[in-house]
């Protein structure tokens, strides 16, 4: 029964966390749109209004909302600035959706065009000189660079004390740092037949463990004043709840719709992406199934029997199932490493966290 509490109360938080960030990524997006239109030429508003885009689509702001927890869990107690960091660290996610939409070629970002296709399709409507798809990825990119340093002047320009903020907008450029080495790993993981799972689990921490759970919490921690005895002490939990989210993520990657995905279901494999689940399937998938999996990945044109069946092989192998049973352990694994730190935090925090590493197993049900 407590469990089924901590959900509710951890959905309804979210949800407030979600309105209140949302409603400040509306009026900051506004503003912007106006600015551009003020300032430069049609071009650069398309461009920048595609990136904006992006960030408007939202998601559930999980990274935005835990920015918010850290903060309250250490006793901040402004929130007029919190959730202006809180847009900062969204604005920090939607340049690298820009960015890994280029990178993995996919044209669909949360049920709609991802920017470098906005831009394409800006290029052919005005009927411009050159290749519309590059001319697409080139400003897109360019909108990513603008939204990341926007991101940055935003942080720098919040009235928190100067060394608290000094020390996270460190912590913040570190972790886009990271998160730059896991997306590489992650490419080159997908660029050779047979990752190891350490492969796979350094991607885990270095692309979402650390940008996802860890970077937010500890940014509202430190404004919030902050010591090393308190970040450190949450730092087990969120890198074991990043590593449960990104192998759940993978899951709803093959065996999601597009409108839980937000994106087709066959963009991972189309993209040839090595996760837990195909290396997992490949090393114990029958010789047969085996090759098929491996033809199929990379594949430019998969069918919708082809996804069919790779998503048998990864059912039949196993790998599923090894999976889940993975994510649980990270999951079990934050629990106890919150409990055993809980008396340092505010009880609603505590209530929120342990919510969201208990819900994460059901975003794949």
């Amino acid at each position: 029964m407590i469990k089924d509490n901590d959900q509710k109360e951890f959905i309804s938080k979210l949800q407030d966390y979600q309105e209140l960030i949302s409603s400040d990524i509306s009026q900051y997006a506004q503003q912007m749109r106006q600015l551009t239109k003020q300032q430069y030429s049609e071009a650069t508003f398309a461009e920048t209004d595609a990136y904006l885009q992006i960030l408007e689509r939202g998601g559930k702001r999980i990274r935005g909302a835990l920015t918010m927890v850290g903060y309250e869990m250490c006793g901040g107690k402004s929130p007029s600035d919190i959730v202006q960091v809180a847009r900062a660290v969204e604005m920090a996610h939607a340049y690298y959706l820009v960015i890994d939409d280029i990178q993995d070629k996919s044209a669909i970002r949360r049920g709609a065009d991802s920017a470098h296709k906005i831009l394409e399709q800006y290029h052919k409507q005005h009927k411009l000189r050159g290749d519309a798809p590059h001319f697409g990825v080139s400003i897109a990119i360019n909108s990513a660079l603008a939204g990341i340093h926007a991101a940055q002047m935003i942080l720098a320009n919040t009235s928190f004390d100067q060394g608290n903020l000094l020390k996270t907008i460190s912590i913040f450029n570190r972790t886009l740092g990271i998160t730059a080495h896991g997306q590489t790993q992650d490419i080159i993981n997908s660029a050779v037949i047979s990752p190891s799972e350490q492969d796979i689990d350094d991607v885990l921490t270095w692309k979402t463990a650390y940008y996802t759970i860890l970077n937010p919490l500890h940014m509202g921690m430190v404004l919030a004043g902050a010591d090393c005895h308190s970040t450190d002490a949450i730092t087990d939990y969120a890198v074991a709840v990043g590593k449960a989210f990104q192998i759940t993520d993978d899951i709803i990657g093959i065996f999601g719709s597009k409108e839980v995905a937000g994106k087709s279901p066959k963009d991972d494999l189309r993209e040839g992406k090595q996760t837990l689940l195909t290396v997992h399937a490949l090393k114990h998938a029958s010789g047969k199934d085996r090759k098929f999996l491996l033809q199929t990945l990379g594949s430019k044109n998969i069918t919708d029997e082809a996804l069919i069946s790779c998503q048998e092989i990864v059912l039949s192998s196993g790998a599923r199932a090894h999976a889940e049973s993975l994510a649980q352990d990270y999951v079990n694994n934050a629990l106890a490493s919150l409990n055993k730190n809980q008396n340092r935090w505010t009880s609603d925090s505590i209530v929120f966290l342990r919510g969201l590493a208990e819900h994460i197993p059901n975003r794949t049900k």
